[in-house]
């Protein structure tokens, strides 16, 4: 709308500066003579010619007019590496699902859940869209949720090539899948640098929203560094929040600045009515390269962690701690045995920046810490009593052997990913696999386990300890100010 509004008020500075040279052409021979008629006639046929060239009706100069703006040329330049992505495959139903009680833990406990509530699969078709960013190799980025739980991916070029695709890895944390599909002749869309992005800038959105192919919508930058827009999902979030339209159908479709680069991943939208509302979200491009880079050798994410607990500076910390401005991340926590601890960070400290670069609050710093490579060293800059600090951190690797404990300790936990919560305040559920055991028993990630039963647990050993020999584990756990209690089979 933006970009139309441009556009409009340049037609009319145009018209208004040609209705002013008219004018002052056609004062000039009134106030010299008004018997110079040859020379008003000559005035007047020598406007012949360019009425009959057609701009002087819209006040312009001839042939030598400048063309209108348009985003056509870059749109045909970057279209072809937008690509259409069909998924079919089958997917568990919840248990219980459409009935309540059914889903109520204790009941499925003592009554058992009946037959026809036990998840069973259906199949589910499905529309997104995609980018190819390595014509060569054939890889096209997308956004997780487009091919989860996807058995058949079928990809449509723009020119109505259709072919089948695999999945190299993919990742629910980031939202981010590589998937690879070589073909001859595929276009691939240039890489830009996210981290330049202002608010303000215009952005364009290609994808295919309703199965609508190709569809180009345009808007602006609204917001950088948006996150919690799903907090639920325990995700790593730095959104880049724009108006250009964006439907159902155009996640893992290309948002690209004005000189074609990509510059984010469109992956999801804040709508009352599942349509477009102007608020749209995309990951940001040099997110997506450190996941994309991963999926490609691992397969995965290896995320490395700090082990600290971390809070955003607000007004409040920050007159209590003397800073002057709201940056950075508190340290709430740090957990026994971590990269942190080792490093020397406490709890109270300030970080500030990583690497040498500056750290606006909590998560930014969480999504770059989760980016770095497990046994990367990192320089820490921090401030602690008001006076700054370096310290050195080789970054640890997160959720191997508690991921891999966590079947061990109960087989209702399988899928589910722990660590231990800092300063011994339990165990904290990093992710819960969906339609598992556990997802289904209640638990969410974030949780924290405090208690099996009457026995209080501090970490994974002591978990581990209390859960010995035990058919049903009945969790005390902690969700933000509430305490609930959850059996696990």
């Amino acid at each position: 709308m933006n970009l139309r509004f441009k556009l409009a008020a340049a037609a009319l500075t145009l018209a208004i500066a040609n209705v002013a040279a008219s004018v002052a052409t056609a004062a000039a021979p009134a106030a010299t003579s008004s018997g110079t008629a040859s020379s008003g006639a000559a005035s007047s046929g020598a406007a012949g010619p360019a009425s009959a060239s057609g701009s002087a009706t819209a006040g312009g100069t001839g042939t030598d007019a400048a063309p209108m703006p348009s985003l056509a040329p870059m749109v045909k330049r970057v279209s072809p590496a937008v690509v259409n992505i069909a998924t079919r495959g089958t997917i568990k139903e919840s248990q219980g699902q459409g009935n309540p009680l059914l889903d109520d833990p204790f009941f499925q406990r003592f009554f058992g859940a009946p037959q026809e509530s036990r998840p069973r699969e259906r199949p589910f078709q499905s529309l997104g869209s995609g980018v190819i960013v390595d014509a060569k190799n054939g890889y096209i980025i997308t956004n997780h949720h487009v091919v989860e739980n996807a058995s058949e991916i079928t990809i449509t070029l723009f020119d109505d090539r259709t072919f089948s695709a695999k999945v190299i890895g993919s990742d629910e944390g980031a939202d981010i899948a590589v998937l690879q599909a070589k073909q001859p002749n595929l276009v691939a869309m240039a890489l830009g640098d996210s981290t330049k992005l202002e608010v303000g800038d215009y952005v364009v959105a290609i994808g295919n929203p309703f199965g609508l192919q190709h569809t180009v919508t345009a808007g602006i930058v609204s917001a950088l560094g948006r996150t919690g827009i799903n907090p639920d999902a325990g995700g790593y979030e730095d959104f880049i929040q724009t108006d250009a339209s964006i439907n159902p159908g155009n996640s893992g479709g290309a948002l690209v600045n004005l000189r074609g680069e990509l510059i984010g991943i469109n992956s999801a939208i804040l709508s009352r009515s599942g349509g477009n509302m102007g608020i749209g979200f995309a990951i940001p491009v040099n997110m997506v390269k450190g996941v994309m880079d991963q999926l490609i050798k691992y397969g995965e994410v290896k995320r490395g962690v700090l082990g600290v607990q971390l809070y955003n500076v607000t007004p409040d910390i920050a007159k209590e701690f003397g800073l002057s401005e709201t940056s950075g991340a508190l340290v709430g926590g740090v957990a026994q045995g971590s990269a942190a601890e080792r490093a020397g960070i406490k709890t109270g400290d300030i970080i500030q920046t990583l690497n040498g670069a500056n750290m606006k609050n909590s998560g930014e710093l969480r999504n770059a810490i989760g980016l770095l490579h497990v046994g990367d060293k990192v320089e820490i800059g921090l401030l602690r009593d008001g006076k700054p600090r370096k310290v050195t951190a080789q970054i640890a690797g997160r959720g191997e052997s508690e991921s891999a404990g966590a079947t061990d300790i109960s087989k209702g936990l399988e899928g589910t990913e722990l660590n231990d919560a800092p300063d011994g305040g339990g165990v904290l559920v990093r992710s819960v696999q969906e339609g598992g055991s556990a997802s289904q028993a209640g638990l969410h990630a974030n949780d924290v386990i405090v208690g099996v039963g009457r026995t209080p647990v501090t970490n994974i050993k002591s978990f581990r300890e209390a859960a010995k020999g035990a058919s049903v584990l009945v969790l005390k756990v902690r969700r933000g100010g509430d305490t609930l209690l959850i059996p696990i089979r």
